[in-house]
């Protein structure tokens, strides 16, 4: 993906109403502290694009990113945050439900997950949760650049079996730092948005159902 431009074109807070896009999103949502913000930059060739806190939780928006006029990155605020109130994780899960239930353009979900670490319990209840809203996520195993390559096939296999991975479900690895894995995570995002060739990536890869009935 050549890009061409970016814009910041609407953050959703808690109360706000969802966007009516005119083109296709693909949502990313991770743990707090996972690199989120660090692969969006990523994806978009731009170092501080998308804002990196120093604070996990800081995030309390729905961020949509306009790419070429033809797209959007949508940017889910983090979970998992010890430090954030029951009450804000409510709210902020009552928050991403909407917009997985109302966004008529959501077209695949990406959860990311540390690549170094087993599955926390809150990974593993986000991913059954966005399986349970009728999408299959893509796995993007982050932090690459923090372990040997030797190591990267046990920890895949950590992700699959501790997150209980339906079958066929695509795992990337990548690293902010070296930039792998970021073509490939656009090759996919070029076929559920733009139906670009699509690679490979078994049944299990992307939403099943409906396209329009909305992360």
């Amino acid at each position: 993906m050549v890009i061409r431009n970016i814009q910041l074109e609407t953050v959703c807070g808690i109360t706000s109403r969802l966007p009516d896009n005119p083109h296709p999103e693909v949502a990313f949502a991770g743990k707090s502290n996972v690199g989120k913000s660090s692969m969006i930059n990523a994806l978009m060739n731009r170092k501080s694009f998308a804002r990196i806190s120093a604070t996990p939780g800081k995030t309390q928006t729905i961020n949509f990113y306009h790419i070429n006029d033809e797209l959007y990155l949508v940017d889910l605020p983090g979970y998992g945050y010890a430090r954030v109130s029951e009450k804000e994780k409510e709210q902020w899960g009552k928050m991403i439900e909407r917009y997985l239930h109302g966004s008529a353009q959501l077209r695949a979900v990406f959860l990311l997950i540390d690549i170094r670490h087993e599955p926390s319990a809150n990974d593993k209840m986000m991913y059954r949760w966005i399986v349970d809203q009728g999408f299959h996520p893509i796995i993007i195993a982050t932090k690459l650049d923090k372990i040997k390559r030797s190591q990267v096939q046990k920890q895949i296999k950590i992700l699959r079996e501790g997150l209980k991975l339906v079958p066929g479900t695509k795992i990337i690895p990548f690293s902010a730092s070296t930039k792998q894995g970021r073509e490939e995570i656009w090759e996919l995002i070029e076929a559920e948005c733009l139906g670009q060739n699509e690679p490979d990536t078994g049944d299990d890869s992307h939403r099943s159902g409906e396209d329009d009935d909305g992360e």
